[in-house]
């Protein structure tokens, strides 16, 4: 029975091509199609890759049919608005409307069950404000730094040119320029794309020193100095690691380093591309202040950091220490958290390593608080955050700023086809295919990129108002509760409790990371072993 539909299959095409033979030609339109699907059934008979294909010769092809269409059919007609990984349609929907201009609002009442574990609100003012008039502008550059940057509150994260097209990039970069905002280059260096239109750059360091490396992989301070002297690169960012996969380095072959690539990375054309896992240009903390020091004289004077996905936390307080000990401050801290994920990584990392953006970004918040340095090292935020209320609670734990990689994708058209690794990326944003990338028209997403960010800025701004806060970064653990049982809901304060201003110093034995900062020292990201 299993052979029936190819033996019906075979003898069918047979009768239909004796009929076009010893007839009519016009049988050959009903013949041919059938010939296809024989000449495929007996290639599943000899084949030796797939049990089911020779088991069930093409009728086991609907298996692998119905395995590539799911996806569509779950996110279009399966899931409800709420339900989709790794963002829902409601998400994506008020990111689409805010492109476009169109007012965010939803009728008749809420989907979402407010009985539901780990629920979150944000406790509104009887005493609301306006939000008129607030500058939702910061500058970002400690007392070490000679040029301060005057940042947007929201700006787009790391996505190297490579990851996405060279019209995605120059697209962003445009919108960054049309509303004044920054946008992160990724590691994979400043492409001519990333200058085309002029918009801030965020210049990302990664392990791979792409854009300012020697031939042996290792940093070439001269070609960095070549680069970060231009005036469209406002930030410098060394990136530790990334959410997708921390502590995982990355390979682009080849093969798929085209000339334009090669000439932002500064590697020959079909050269491997290596991002080590860790960086070769310091092997401590207190190595890594220098080299922090370094890259702010090289570039003017400009504001150096890093960006990080949290893992060991006795590493980040060797930071803390290492800072202390030199004398040395980055200008600011981006925590990237686990739920990054524009890039390929593997799924063991990419579900199993390192830590979400709460966890990641309450435990950097009080590692400066510990150590002091909370008031001249600011710390921006970057997972997920496409939405006001994400934005207004990120604020609210001790973000400064926040970014966002997938928000801006969904700004240029992104429609979460789960491709970005194929290059056959429907929308034309993460594949370096021509034909493909040509329906992304850059004028106009532009624009919707500009209206993305305005929009979702000014929800932040009306959010806060809500609160009773004349700025959103007036906005505190306390404004937001959380559901933590059937009954009972605590605000954030209550459920993370912040430091006192150096008390790592003082007294870290009373604080919850006590152990952790005992061992950590500024020489060695290896934390000392316990006293006995």
């Amino acid at each position: 029975m299993r052979y029936l539909p190819f033996v019906i299959i075979v003898l069918t095409a047979a009768a239909l091509s004796a009929l076009a033979l010893l007839h009519a030609p016009w049988w050959w339109i009903g013949a041919a199609p059938l010939l296809i699907l024989a000449g495929i059934g007996i290639w599943d008979l000899v084949q030796g890759a797939h049990t089911l294909m020779r088991n069930y010769p093409v009728i086991a092809r609907i298996r692998w049919l119905s395995e590539s269409l799911r996806p569509f059919v779950q996110s279009y007609f399966v899931e409800g608005d709420t339900e989709g990984k790794p963002f829902s349609r409601e998400e994506r929907a008020l990111v689409y409307r805010r492109s476009k201009n169109i007012e965010g609002v939803q009728p008749f009442g809420s989907e979402l069950d407010f009985r539901a574990p780990d629920v979150e609100w944000l406790e509104h003012s009887i005493a609301a404000r306006t939000g008129k008039g607030a500058d939702v502008r910061l500058d970002i550059g400690g007392p070490q730094c000679a040029k301060p940057y005057s940042a947007s509150i929201y700006n787009i994260s790391a996505m190297s040119f490579g990851s996405l097209g060279a019209r995605a990039i120059e697209t962003l970069n445009l919108g960054a320029k049309l509303g004044g905002f920054a946008q992160d280059t990724g590691e994979g260096g400043i492409s001519k794309y990333h200058r085309k239109h002029g918009g801030d750059l965020i210049w990302e360091i990664g392990s791979g020193y792409f854009g300012c490396r020697n031939r042996d992989g290792s940093f070439d301070p001269e070609a960095f100095r070549a680069r970060a002297l231009s005036d469209q690169v406002k930030m410098i960012e060394i990136k530790l690691s990334q959410g997708a996969k921390p502590g995982h380095g990355g390979v682009l072959p080849g093969s798929k380093v085209t000339a334009e690539i090669a000439e932002a990375r500064g590697v020959s054309v079909g050269e491997e591309c290596v991002s080590p896992p860790a960086h070769s240009a310091f092997s401590t903390p207190a190595e890594m202040m220098e080299f922090i020091a370094q890259l702010r004289e090289l570039s003017g004077g400009k504001p150096v950091g890093f960006k990080l996905c949290v893992g060991r936390r006795v590493e980040l307080f060797a930071l803390m220490k290492a800072m202390k000990t030199t004398g040395i401050q980055p200008d600011f801290i981006v925590v990237d958290g686990k739920e990054g994920g524009t890039g390929a990584a593997p799924a063991e990392f990419m579900d199993s390593v390192g830590s979400p953006l709460r966890e990641g970004l309450i435990a950097v918040r009080d590692a400066l608080i510990g150590s002091g340095f909370r008031d001249t090292v600011r710390l921006g935020a970057s997972g997920k955050i496409v939405t006001g209320v994400r934005f207004a609670t990120n604020i609210a734990l001790g973000a400064d700023w926040c970014n966002s990689a997938r928000g801006f994708m969904f700004s240029l058209g992104c429609v979460q086809s789960m491709l970005c690794d194929t290059n056959r990326c429907p929308t034309g944003i993460t594949t370096h295919d021509p034909l493909r990338q040509h329906g992304l028209v850059v004028e106009d997403k532009a624009k919707r990129v500009a209206a993305f960010h305005r929009n979702t800025v000014q929800a932040l701004v009306h959010m806060a108002a809500a609160a009773g806060c004349d700025h959103p970064h007036e906005l505190r653990p306390e404004h937001v509760m959380r559901r933590v049982g059937p009954d009972r809901a605590i605000s954030l304060r209550d459920l993370y409790p912040q430091l006192l201003p150096g008390q790592f110093w003082d007294d870290a034995g009373a604080t919850t990371y006590g152990r952790e900062w005992a061992a950590a020292t500024p020489d060695s990201f290896h934390p000392l072993a316990p006293a006995s």
